[in-house]
C-alpha cells in the first residue's frame, strides 16, 4: 500500500521546459489546475503529500518522478539525463530526507531519470534511452541488487514515439502489464499477463495503480474500459498541458 507521495506545482517557467513534442505551448494556469486535480486524486486514493515549492529555474521539475528512485527498502537519487535537470535532485532530496536519510546516489558518467524505472512487483525494469545510459543503468541495477531486487536492462532507443520505459508501460500488480504494441512482445516481460493499449492511445500507457484505483489520462476511452473490465477502478484525470511536455502521469509524482 502507498501512503506517501511528494509532488511540486509547476512553476511559471513551466512552458520553457523540455519537450520533444510538437504539441504547442502548454497553458501555465491550466497546468496549476490540472495538477491541483491530480494531487486530489492522491489523497482520494489514500496518500499523504509532501509539497515542493516551485522554483522558476527548474521548468521541468513538477516531473518529480525523474529525480530519484524510491523502494520499500531505500532511495537513489538520479543524475538526470538533461543538464538543467540536475538541480532538481537536491531538491528532492531535502524532501525524501526524512523518509529516507541515507540515500545513495548515480554517479557520473551514469545518468537516470526515474521515469525509465519500473517497478513490477519487486522486479525491477531499467530502460535505456536517450536520458538514461548504460552506465547508470548498471549503477542502479547494481544498487537494487544491494536490496535483494532483481532487474533487467530494456533497450528502448529505437522504440519511436516514447521519451522513458514508463512512456510505453505501467505494472497494474496481479501480474498484469499494460503494455504499447511496440514493447508487447519483449522477451523481458515473459512471464507477465501484458494488457495491450491499442493504436492511438499510446499515451494512456502511462497510468498508475495507487492502492485500489488506477489513475489514467482523460480522454482514452478504450484503455479506461479494460482497465474496468479487468476489475480495476479508475480515475481520469486531464493531462493535456503535461503531454505537451512529454509528461505523464507517473511523472508527477514520487510514490511510496
Amino acid at each position: 500500500m502507498y501512503s506517501t507521495a511528494l509532488v511540486c506545482p509547476p512553476a511559471p517557467t513551466f512552458a520553457q521546459g523540455l519537450t520533444t513534442l510538437k504539441l504547442g505551448t502548454p497553458i501555465y494556469q491550466r497546468a496549476v489546475e490540472q495538477h491541483e486535480a491530480y494531487c486530489s486524486a492522491l489523497e482520494h486514493c489514500g496518500l499523504s503529500l509532501v509539497r515542493i515549492e516551485p522554483d522558476e529555474r527548474y521548468p521541468d521539475a513538477t516531473f518529480i518522478e525523474d529525480a530519484a528512485v524510491v523502494t520499500k527498502r531505500g532511495a537513489i537519487l538520479t543524475r538526470p539525463g538533461a543538464a538543467s535537470r540536475m538541480g532538481e535532485v537536491e531538491r528532492a532530496r531535502g524532501a525524501l530526507d526524512s523518509f529516507f536519510p541515507n540515500p545513495s546516489f548515480i554517479r557520473n558518467p551514469g545518468t537516470v531519470d526515474g521515469g525509465d524505472v519500473c517497478d513490477a512487483g519487486g522486479r525491477f525494469f531499467i530502460g535505456l534511452s536517450e536520458r538514461t545510459n548504460n552506465s547508470g543503468a548498471e549503477q542502479l541495477a547494481d544498487w537494487l541488487a544491494t536490496l535483494g531486487y532483481r532487474s533487467s536492462l530494456v533497450d528502448i532507443r529505437s522504440v519511436a514515439g516514447i521519451l522513458h520505459l514508463k512512456s510505453g508501460i505501467a505494472y497494474l500488480d496481479d501480474n498484469r502489464m499494460l503494455v504499447i504494441d511496440a514493447l508487447s512482445r519483449r522477451p523481458e516481460f515473459r512471464g507477465y499477463e501484458t494488457v495491450r493499449v491499442q493504436s492511438g492511445e499510446e499515451y494512456a500507457a502511462n497510468c498508475v495503480r495507487l492502492n485500489d484505483y488506477v489513475l489514467v489520462a482523460a480522454g482514452y476511452p478504450n484503455i479506461q474500459n479494460t482497465l474496468r473490465e479487468l476489475g480495476y477502478p479508475t480515475i481520469a484525470l486531464e493531462m493535456t498541458e503535461f503531454h505537451k511536455m512529454d509528461g505523464g502521469l507517473s511523472c508527477l509524482s514520487l510514490r511510496f
